[in-house]
Parts: C-alpha cells; sequence; structure tokens
C-alpha cells in the first residue's frame, strides 16, 4: 500500500453540474444511461463484461483536498484526505477511472475498511451496507487542461480530448466521503442500454438517496 503524502496539483477543476442543468443533445450518444444509472456502477460493468471484471488501484496516499471537494466534504482545505484512484477494467480495457476522497472522520468506526480495500471494488462496500446513503450526482465534462483528465487516463498512451465523469457525495453513518467515476473511451456505450434497468432500480433500494 502507498502512504506518501500526495499533493494534487490544480489546474483547473471541471465545471460540475446537476442533471437539470446539462443542455439537451451536450451528452455523447449512448453515455446517458452510464451517468445516470442509480445502482452499482461495479455491477453494472460486470454485467457488460464478457471477459475478467479487474481493478487496478494506481495510487493509495493522504492528500489536501481539491477545493470543491473540500467545499463537498466540508473540511478544511489545508487538511490531509485519504484519497484512492483506480482504473476499472475489462480484460485488458480501461473503462472507468475512479477517485474516492475521504476525511478522516470518516475513517473512524466502521468505516476503517475504506482504507484497506486492496484491489476489491468501493462499490462491493457501498452498495451492500444499507447504513449508506447517496446525495445528488454531478456531471462534467473533463478537458485536458485539467488535473483530472491527466490521472484518469493513467499510465495510458493516448488520450482524447474530452471525457465526462460524475461524482456523487455519499455518507456512511452520516460521515462523507465523495466518489468520482470518469469513463474512458474504451467503456462500450452499447452496453449502456435498459437491460439492466429493473436490476438496478432494485438495487437502488440499498442506497437510498440523501435528503441533505
Amino acid at each position: 500500500m502507498i502512504t506518501a503524502v500526495h499533493h494534487f496539483q490544480l489546474f483547473s477543476e471541471p465545471h460540475w453540474r446537476p442533471r437539470a442543468r446539462l443542455r439537451q443533445g451536450e451528452l455523447p450518444a449512448g453515455l446517458g444511461a452510464w451517468l445516470f444509472d442509480p445502482g452499482s456502477l461495479t455491477r453494472r460493468l460486470r454485467q457488460a463484461c464478457s471477459g475478467f471484471f479487474r481493478v487496478q488501484v494506481l495510487g493509495q496516499v493522504w492528500a489536501r483536498p481539491l477545493p470543491s471537494e473540500a467545499g463537498l466534504l466540508a473540511v478544511d482545505h489545508r487538511r490531509y484526505v485519504w484519497t484512492r484512484e483506480v482504473q476499472l477494467f475489462c480484460d485488458t480495457q480501461p473503462w472507468v477511472f475512479a477517485r474516492t476522497v475521504i476525511p478522516p472522520v470518516t475513517l473512524r468506526g466502521r468505516g476503517h475498511r475504506l482504507q484497506y480495500l486492496g484491489d476489491r471494488p468501493l462499490g462491493e462496500v457501498l452498495f451492500t451496507d444499507p447504513r449508506t446513503r447517496r446525495g445528488e450526482v454531478e456531471i462534467a465534462r473533463i478537458t485536458p487542461a485539467q488535473r483530472l483528465h491527466q490521472r484518469a487516463f493513467g499510465r495510458l498512451a493516448e488520450a482524447p480530448t474530452v471525457i465526462w465523469g460524475r461524482r456523487s457525495l455519499f455518507r456512511i453513518d452520516g460521515r462523507p466521503l465523495l466518489v468520482y467515476e470518469v469513463f474512458l473511451p474504451d467503456l462500450p456505450l452499447s452496453c449502456s442500454s435498459d437491460k439492466g434497468s429493473v436490476l438496478q432500480s432494485h438495487e437502488f433500494n440499498t442506497i437510498r438517496k440523501s435528503s441533505a
């Protein structure tokens, strides 16, 4: 496990918006079904992947949060938070980059396990915990001028000009953590049909939308 302190340097942050503030036709065709699915992304990816699904950990470090992260998590931006960055693969193709930001208070008690996930998907923890709540999903268009774009591609050689992602504020026992999911070019949009809608809607009953 990587435990060195790391500074997430900021070029600029994406402009995060709720679904209601997106313009009609703004999203690439087929991507909305991934962005707005309320269920476990891990489970949806497993369903879509006919090969071997795996998690590759890029880094797990204590770092200072970005300004918007500090605001959402209600922490001082000068304080350190636990960050975890991974890529989710189907065979050799990276489909999703995920970043999790967790303040120290959330790592107490039952949240202690979040610091020791290894290559286990975070979704397997959040979506099986009846005391987890999920807030509103925010969407952003992410460009190469933004650090998140560079982090999302890790060691990958080719990166497109624009990618899209979402983020959600979860709460475990009332304590917050912020989860980013950035959708990479190899993700098959044709798999984001309504095939799994009934299953995902049932699964979403485990995580009730926060009223906060």
